[in-house]
């Protein structure tokens, strides 16, 4: 999923060029009442200079054409104008958007935000084995998969590939994933993770959607007689200070938006809709933010039409879940493992509707192989699966009252959410489709806390050829640091039997508190106690997480992120590597997010004078 981070959620990494930040005028001065137009901005957007890709959303969808007419004459570069959207996209600088904001057709302005995959069955512990041998297999129901696409000739699938689609955005390094080359694409073969540019170096980016395809209704999936509908929504993207490597797959929150758009206008029996993927993270429901407000109404009408939207948790080790999974209408699904406890890496709290397999997961993946992968992403088809099960026994019913059926039969998992116990029902298909009584609540491990600093450690210096200190080793009690994975797809050998387990990149569980010269001695390659693998997973988190990484400030490398901690000269830097730093110390299992996005909001801000820019920097750094 963490498919800023749908948008999404999430989201998250927004393909926005960056420049030097400004320097801060230390006199502060008084600034005006926001004009209407300037209302409708984003804050942020374009802050430190250069373009920014934002959506531009119209009170009318019938002034598309008009606006975006009006935007190209104003030598505003129009990117995308859908035909009967409420929305265009263009490429500008804050002072180009400013101005086409002033037009009393365009309602808001903010930016076309990407999301990366969740990356991270067991069929037999949610009864899907059994529920398959009495006859359920999800026959005339379909789902679809809206991910990196599908290997069509896959023996998994058979003849079930119902339609495919493509939507995926092109932008600066940023190139269309449609086999047409363009950024729109219907009918077979349009979602066809096979082509030239799914592939880097001989690796397949694109393997994420086959094998999420697979879980939910391959031959050896959870709804081995469903439809798949494919729906392509990603991008690829050949931006190092981007992806932190050379290349790297982000869906747009457009080319989302108008997948789902798609899927609600298909004639096909869909029964659910499955998101792998996510942005920002949410302790609460995010149905009132920017993104929520967006795409809540497209849930809510599929959801009408009988379609469920299930999306991954996110594998942050959060007490909360990932954008979109935080909107209140769609499904939010965590992982577990085969011993029936919360998969570390996971996702939790009272915003996670069900639990599902998601650690070792073995399912499909292109050139007819198979492969095993672990995270929510793994976890949600489960979910989505079973909905078809459950819609073709019953295609009459709500589907509203078919999610609420698949809950109340759940396995409860009981467990403890700060002074709050949480109770979550994991997955059982069999349980739902019979209406047999639930199986037995297992209370579960409780998370570790999170250890104190030690005040008493000494500064390392950076510059110390001699060897730097080193920050504070993890206690022996903790569990081994987390190994990342790439953007897209957790890495594996993919053979036709699988020969090793998967790894998910997730946050620490040290919880040790490090100031911004620590940090950057650890990011210096070689120099630190971390391991670079470590850190890069840590920074793909604060990515995820933030909304000003890498949106403003490029901190997608070691390298990159190393000049932030050690630039901070003007007070918009001090405040970066603040931020930066806070957001390592929450990778590294510190609890707590509301001051750093407090924070985030002065940084996001043009009109932060440098007092409030020194107060935001001083709140977030290690006490």
């Amino acid at each position: 999923m963490r498919l800023r981070p749908l948008i999404v959620c999430a989201i998250v990494l927004a393909l926005v060029p960056a420049a030097p930040a400004f320097a801060d005028d230390p006199t502060p001065t008084a600034t005006p009442s926001p004009s209407a137009s300037q209302e409708k901005l984003e804050d942020g957007l374009a802050l430190d200079g250069g373009t920014v890709r934002a959506i531009v959303e119209l009170a009318d969808p019938g002034q598309n054409a008009p606006v975006a007419s009006q935007a190209a004459a104003d030598s505003v570069d129009v990117v995308l104008r859908p035909e009967s959207q409420p929305f265009i996209v263009v490429q500008g600088t804050a002072e180009e958007l400013a101005a086409l904001a002033e037009d009393s057709r365009i309602t808001s302005i903010h930016r076309d935000r990407a999301y990366p995959p969740t990356a991270a069955g067991n069929l037999t512990q949610i009864g899907a084995d059994q529920a398959h041998a009495q006859g359920f297999t999800g026959t005339g129901q379909a789902v679809a998969v809206l991910d990196t696409g599908i290997d069509e000739d896959h023996p998994n699938f058979g003849s079930r590939i119902v339609d495919e689609a493509c939507f995926s955005a092109v932008d600066t390094d940023a190139e269309s994933l449609c086999p047409n080359g363009q950024t729109s694409q219907t009918g077979k073969g349009a979602a066809n993770a096979m082509t030239a540019k799914c592939l880097a170096d001989g690796v397949n980016l694109c393997e994420h959607g086959t094998h999420v395809a697979g879980i939910a209704a391959g031959d050896s999936g959870v709804a081995p007689g469903a439809g798949i509908v494919a729906v392509q929504v990603f991008s690829r993207v050949n931006d190092a200070s981007i992806c932190g490597e050379s290349s790297c797959l982000l869906a747009y929150e457009s080319s989302l938006r108008l997948a789902l758009d798609y899927v609600a206008g298909s004639t096909q029996p869909i029964a659910a809709v499955n998101l792998s993927l996510g942005g920002g993270l949410s302790e609460t429901s995010c149905d009132d933010s920017e993104e929520g407000a967006i795409f809540k109404p497209k849930i809510d009408a599929l959801l009408a039409k009988g379609i469920a939207t299930v999306v991954a948790a996110g594998n942050e080790y959060f007490e909360g879940t990932s954008f979109p999974a935080c909107i209140t209408s769609a499904v939010a699904v965590g992982a577990n493992d085969d011993s029936d406890e919360i998969a570390d890496f996971s996702n939790r709290g009272a915003g996670v509707d069900l639990f599902a397999p998601g650690v070792d997961i073995e399912s499909s993946v292109p050139d007819n192989q198979t492969a095993v992968y672990s995270g929510t992403s793994m976890a949600t088809p489960h979910v989505a699966g079973a909905l078809a099960l459950l819609k073709a026994q019953s295609p009459q019913t709500p589907m509203p009252d078919l999610i609420a059926k698949l809950k109340s039969a759940g396995r409860p998992y009981v467990y403890q959410v700060g002074d709050t116990e949480v109770t979550t029902p994991r997955l059982d298909v069999l349980a739902a489709l019979t209406g047999s009584t639930p199986q037995p609540p297992i209370t579960q491990t409780p998370a570790p806390a999170p250890e104190d600093p030690d005040p008493s450690d000494p500064e390392p210096d950076p510059s110390d050829s001699s060897g730097p200190s080193p920050s504070p080793e993890p206690s022996e009690t903790s569990t081994t640091t987390p190994v990342p994975l790439p953007t897209l797809t957790v890495t594996v050998t993919v053979t036709v039997t699988p020969t090793a387990p998967a790894t998910v990149c997730t946050r620490g569980t040290t919880g040790t508190r490090m100031t911004a010269k620590k940090w950057a001695v650890e990011v210096h390659r070689s120099s630190g106690k971390l391991s670079d693998a470590t850190l890069t997973c840590y920074l793909k988190l604060a990515q995820k997480a933030s909304t000003v990484f890498p949106e403003l400030t490029k901190a997608s490398s070691l390298g990159t992120a190393y000049r932030v901690l050690k630039a901070a000269k003007t007070n918009r830097e001090k405040l970066d590597a603040a931020l930066l730093t806070g957001w390592l110390n929450w990778a590294n299992g510190t609890n707590g997010t509301a001051t750093l996005k407090s924070a985030e909001k002065v940084r996001l801000s043009a009109k932060s004078a440098t007092t409030a820019l020194k107060k935001a920097a001083k709140s977030v750094l290690p006490k």
